[in-house]
């Protein structure tokens, strides 16, 4: 990250802060996505982050940590949205129907849909440890200096999301076996 541009935005310079919005926006909002599972939720969580570091960016001391810092304003603006949003809502997309599909691009829209289902089970605090992991590529200390929670707590949360997404996927499986079994 440029510190010139975090120097800038710090004092006061909306163009340099709407340029680090622009360099770190997509990565910002795909792990909101991630967390959250909704594009609008997810949208509203970005955009709150956003507004929270302009307001609270006086405050940044490390200048180099910018980047972890926007993220941990990120994840509590998901706490936040989740709180504000307790139900889910399913997200229908239209998909062309074709015949020429090929049975493993239908079997990858199973598999996404499986692994949906997992992710909806996970409470916030467990997807939001499991996306920086898996998708940002944290190491769990870092993690826990973003969440603010300890380092135990992080690993904790890790290894409970993971066994929850492997019993949805094995439960799903063990479904598919059934329903093929009776057919």
């Amino acid at each position: 990250m440029d510190q010139h541009l975090v120097d800038a935005a710090q004092r006061g310079d909306r163009d340099a802060f709407a340029e680090l919005m622009r360099l770190q926006g997509g990565r910002l909002y795909a792990v909101a996505y991630r967390i959250l599972r909704d594009p609008q939720l997810a949208q509203d969580a970005f955009q709150e982050a956003a507004i929270a570091a302009w307001r609270k960016l006086p405050t940044l001391r490390e200048l180099d940590r910018f980047e972890a810092w926007m993220q941990r304003v990120l994840v509590h603006a998901c706490y936040a949205e989740s709180r504000k949003r307790t139900r889910w809502t399913a997200t229908v997309r239209l998909l062309e129907v074709d015949g020429s599909r090929s049975v493993p691009a239908t079997s990858a829209i199973h598999d996404r849909d499986e692994l949906e289902r997992g992710f909806r089970g996970l409470s916030i605090d467990h997807r939001a440890v499991f996306v920086l992991h898996h998708y940002v590529g944290l190491p769990l200390i870092e993690i826990a200096a973003t969440l603010g929670i300890p380092a135990g707590t992080a690993r904790s949360r890790l290894h409970y999301a993971t066994e929850a997404l492997r019993l949805a996927l094995a439960e799903e499986t063990s479904l598919v076996v059934a329903e093929e079994r009776l057919a």
